[in-house]
């Protein structure tokens, strides 16, 4: 049975087409809260600043989430498509927080200037406006669900030929999968809740601050480090990488800390929650890594590594200029099946 072409069936078509689909119906609703607010409030105010943060963060996740969504139909990728139903559900939730931050962002605003009697008015329309995104999430969560189920099926009968029948390589190569695509949600997570402490939280001249943009180049190097070490095998670099993962998981929970101290919580009043939830997520995945790069770190030198180094799937060859039965027509056949394919 040979490997259809990338977004050649409905299924894949389908997926696609939801996640785009909602991706602009999520952004609109929310370009025009941002529209509505900035006309009445001060967004340069403290609190105020939660609104553009929410939209930003909003606009990385679905572009990610896009991306997430067309790498997993070209590699046929049945791990990462659940990782990408979790992640939608993530968002789901996300956007139903923001509801009650914005309220807040809108009616507590100290920069209203001549508006402030007009707020309440205001956040009747903004509220019907946020209460569409999350209805808006969920239906086409429920959407994905039903495709992705499509996937399974149209993925499922494929293993990888170059790994042969091998359980063993299939189980190792599914830990590796498994791994990368923690590693691309640690990098939205970490990238999410850095973004709001710097343009949401932190005093320029604060400590705290320096700490936050110190940390940047510290994780971007643990991803990609991690990522080069788990795709070559290096096991001094994925050693290297295992003690940052635990690590950082100390700066995780000094955040976490620093929500809720005394001294230290009025700061983040009107995103306490927002960054709770980016806080926690990041904590476990990095955990979640960790944990799994002990498992996919034993798996070194035990004949994965031409696997995972040749990944890219090859576009099958037109099969019109060989006669049936010969030779080279039989190589163009089974050519074909050789695709690589991410195992269910």
């Amino acid at each position: 049975m040979a490997i259809e072409p990338f977004l050649s069936t409905s299924p894949q078509r389908g997926f696609t087409g939801i996640v785009v689909f909602q991706a602009i119906v999520v952004l609109a609703m929310i370009a025009t809260v941002f529209g509505l607010i900035v006309e009445n409030v001060d967004v340069g105010d403290q609190v105020s600043k939660t609104v553009p943060c929410y939209f930003a963060i909003f606009g990385l996740a679905e572009l990610f989430e896009l991306y997430l969504t067309l790498d997993a139909l070209y590699f046929r990728n049945i791990i990462e498509m659940f990782g990408i139903l979790a992640f939608h559900g993530g968002m789901l939730v996300y956007s139903a927080i923001q509801i009650h931050e914005t309220k807040n962002a809108v009616l507590h605003s100290a920069q209203c200037g001549s508006h402030c009697e007009s707020l309440p008015a205001l956040w009747s329309k903004v509220e019907k406006l946020l209460i569409v995104v999350p209805a808006i999430l969920g239906a086409s969560l429920l959407g994905l669900c039903f495709v992705a189920r499509a996937l399974y099926d149209e993925f499922g009968w494929a293993i990888f030929h170059h790994l042969g029948a091998n359980p063993a390589m299939k189980r190792m190569y599914r830990w590796y999968q498994i791994m990368i695509i923690l590693v691309k949600m640690d990098w939205f997570f970490f990238t999410g809740l850095t973004l709001q402490l710097l343009v949401v939280v932190l005093n320029r001249d604060s400590a705290e601050f320096g700490v936050t943009i110190a940390a940047i180049p510290v994780v971007m190097i643990l991803l990609v480090g991690s990522a080069i070490a788990l795709k070559r095998e290096i096991k001094w670099l994925m050693a290297f990488s295992l003690l940052l993962f635990c690590a950082s998981q100390a700066y995780f929970i000094f955040k976490f800390v620093r929500y809720y101290s005394p001294s230290t919580e009025a700061q983040y009043v009107s995103t306490r929650a927002t960054l709770s939830v980016f806080t926690i997520i990041s904590f476990l995945l990095v955990f979640a890594s960790f944990a799994i790069g002990l498992r996919c770190f034993a798996d070194f030198d035990k004949g994965l590594r031409q696997s995972k180094t040749n990944e890219a799937p090859q576009t099958r060859p037109k099969l019109g200029h060989s006669a049936p039965g010969s030779p080279m027509y039989e190589q163009n056949q089974s050519y074909g099946l050789q695709r690589q394919i991410s195992i269910e």
